[in-house]
């Protein structure tokens, strides 16, 4: 048996999506191939320790990352590939490939990939510009407009403005979006700090709850109705996308509780859609992974109108949740790769990338 690879798991962080980090973390470890992964786990607490884990369970039992549960570490950043011991541990781990399966803040927005980038290590997922971009609600919609892909109207409030002036912020959202709108942090996921308003009233508090979680803050407007489809997407060059799966929140609107805690939203896959329409959501879906430089995978959502068929693009995740429960490998596993071979192929298309780029001359050294 060919020596097996080196794979070094990470999870939690300090975003507020730590517990779903952990809950992904779980159901990736027991989909994983132990004759062809040696694995490394390290968790990072909500303070930003990075800790060596040996017995993940009770980890996983209590849904957080805490620093007992293991030993300090930290990755060695010169290029030498290897995961290192904090004072008196004796941690010495060689890393093949790193898995960052960390969503939100700090893990997810480019921060940890120029980590993995200056450790000369090869990692799942986006680099640098297309984690960042993606975490970036507005700057991830200056790249769909930039590639033409449809999209509902929206502002951004930054924190300067509103504290400045507030209500110049909302008649501007008033008078140009109209209502219904939805209010978001620029840069979190899991639709963390959503809220969904119908009032001057309702828009300002939200306005507030949003810059609470980021220095600016979405306003966009709703589509009435809507449906919500998502694509998954798998390559680096010439990606590909899965069948389209469909939401049905078991609310307004999908937030948090809906998608983690009460299993009130319903999961449809495939999506039912004509054919001529599932194709151009395909084809949007791959323009949207190209517009912000993404890697490896991700997951783009649209909302379809139910009047006239139209298309707007939502946003793109460039690591999706890996829960029992996420929309990102059931839609593979009904396009036909399953859990444990979308891993595989996850894993290939990091080292495939890392192969690649290592080459590229970064000075005048010979």
């Amino acid at each position: 048996m060919s020596e097996r690879l080196q794979l070094l798991l990470l999870f939690g962080g300090q975003s507020f999506e730590h517990e779903v980090s952990v809950t992904s973390a779980k159901s990736m470890l027991g989909a994983l191939d132990n004759e062809r992964y040696s694995v490394s786990i390290v968790g990072i607490t909500k303070n930003g320790e990075w800790v060596f884990i040996e017995d993940p369970q009770p980890v996983f039992e209590r849904g957080e990352v805490q620093i007992n549960d293991g030993a300090p570490v930290l990755l060695d950043y010169c290029g030498s590939q290897r995961l290192v011991g904090k004072s008196e541990t004796t941690v010495n781990q060689r890393v093949d490939v790193v898995f960052p399966l960390l969503h939100g803040p700090n893990g997810e927005d480019g921060s940890l990939q120029g980590l993995l980038e200056l450790s000369g290590l090869a990692y799942v997922g986006s680099g640098i510009v297309g984690s960042a971009v993606g975490m970036d609600k507005e700057m991830m919609r200056r790249a769909f407009a930039a590639c033409g892909l449809a999209q509902t109207d929206w502002r951004v409030i930054r924190w300067s403005d509103w504290s400045n002036d507030r209500k110049l912020a909302l008649n501007v959202c008033v008078d140009q979006l109209g209502f219904p709108l939805f209010v978001k942090p620029c840069s979190l996921g899991s639709s963390v700090g959503i809220n969904k308003v119908y009032n001057i009233i309702e828009l300002e508090s939200a306005i507030d709850v949003a810059l609470g979680y980021d220095y600016k803050c979405m306003v966009e407007k709703s589509v009435e109705n809507g449906r919500e489809i998502e694509c998954a997407i798998l390559g680096n060059e010439a990606p590909e996308p899965s069948c389209l799966g469909e939401i049905i929140p078991g609310a307004d609107f999908y937030n948090y509780e809906t998608k983690y805690v009460d299993n009130k939203s319903q999961l449809v896959i495939p999506a039912v859609i004509n054919a001529e329409l599932s194709r151009s959501i395909q084809e949007q879906a791959v323009t949207a992974f190209r517009a912000v430089e993404a890697f490896g995978l991700s997951r783009v959502d649209f909302l379809l109108s139910t009047s006239n068929n139209e298309v707007l693009i939502n946003e793109i995740n460039t690591m999706p949740g890996f829960t029992p429960i996420s929309m990102y490998p059931k839609l593979w596993e009904h396009s036909g790769i399953s859990y444990s071979q979308l891993i595989d192929r996850l894993v290939k298309l990091a080292l495939e990338r890392f192969e690649t780029t290592k080459h590229y001359k970064m000075s005048n050294k010979k």
